[in-house]
């Protein structure tokens, strides 16, 4: 992935302002650049007095980052389906090179470089490879953040130069995580989630909007999907610490390889008959974590869809009815 690297002085002045954040996703491109580092909080980042820029230049990132210079924080710059965050590689101590003070004027949209959050890359504990920490870009310092991990993992890929599949554990203030890289450069994230004190073994998938999908409690607790109380348990998953954008939720019932059956809560809608692409989203998770085929009937309240993640050409197609309702008309 070709990177953009940047050398950027900046006075420190102003006034600060604040902006604000499952599993197969979208890459995620990245700038890279370095900052002067705050040496106490009430510095203030600003571009509003001197800035110097030097022309981008052909440099690798990873020589970028190993770059040392005394006073400056040195950082790439990822996003995840438009969440973006500052990442740091802190991997020498499990103390943030930055404060949370400093975190907010570091995301500052005006006058700082703009971010949802500072992530830190560290050592791991209790037998981690890695731990991860973020600072949001109010200060405040949040458990995890889905979104945040597949960038956290794309760094990580970075940094010790991995390629191809990978798969590594991640000490979290949520409990461990564990994020792989795919092939095409994607990430994969098994998580384990708590809810109502219950851990549920989820798997988070994008279809170009994000989806949690769950086939089991920690426990190894099949799911009996029509005895769940969609309308109590839904909006927990919905709302959960997690998923500061909120996100889709299917329960998962497993007939055999070829037969599944969801009850979907969607994001902003609730309980619904159906959902194209939480079905999709099921399909591809079942195949990941071996439950399924990838040709499958998934059975939803409203129906039946056809859905296959064909391996051929990666994509999943979806077949199923479209029929008219009635016509009519109603003055505007």
């Amino acid at each position: 992935m070709a990177a953009a690297a940047t050398s950027i002085s900046l006075s420190r002045s102003a006034t600060s302002r604040r902006a604000s954040i499952s599993s197969r996703f979208h890459q995620v491109p990245f700038v890279s650049r370095h900052f002067p580092l705050l040496q106490n909080p009430r510095s203030l980042i600003s571009a509003a007095a001197s800035m110097s820029v030097q022309a981008p230049h052909k440099i690798s990132q990873n020589s970028f980052l190993d770059r040392k210079e005394s006073g400056f924080l040195h950082f790439v710059k990822y996003h995840g389906l438009g969440n973006d965050f500052i990442l740091v590689d802190n991997r020498d101590s499990l103390e943030p090179r930055v404060t949370p003070e400093q975190a907010v004027k570091l995301c500052d949209r005006n006058f700082g470089v703009g971010a949802d959050g500072v992530i830190f890359a560290m050592p791991g504990i209790n037998g981690t490879d890695f731990s991860m920490r973020i600072f949001n870009s109010d200060g405040s310092e949040p458990e995890m953040c889905g979104n945040g991990v597949r960038c956290f993992a794309r760094f990580i890929a970075e940094l010790e130069n991995l390629r191809g599949i990978h798969r590594f554990t991640v000490h979290t203030g949520a409990g461990l995580i564990v994020p792989e890289i795919q092939d095409d450069g994607k990430v994969r994230v098994d998580m384990e989630l708590v809810v109502d004190g219950i851990p549920w073994n989820v798997t988070c998938v994008s279809m170009g909007n994000p989806h949690c999908i769950t086939f089991e409690t920690k426990e190894s607790k099949a799911l009996q999907v029509d005895d769940l109380n969609l309308a109590e348990i839904g909006p927990k998953f919905e709302h959960h610490v997690m998923f500061p954008a909120r996100t889709n939720t299917e329960f998962v019932q497993i007939f055999s390889r070829s037969h599944l059956k969801m009850r979907v809560w969607e994001r902003g809608a609730g309980a619904t008959l159906a959902c194209g692409t939480g079905a999709c989203a099921v399909v591809v998770a079942a195949v990941l974590e071996g439950r399924s085929e990838r040709k499958c009937t998934v059975e939803l309240p409203g129906g039946p869809l056809e859905i296959e993640w064909r391996e051929a050409d990666n994509h999943v197609y979806m077949t199923g009815p479209a029929e008219v309702v009635f016509y009519g008309s109603v003055p505007l």
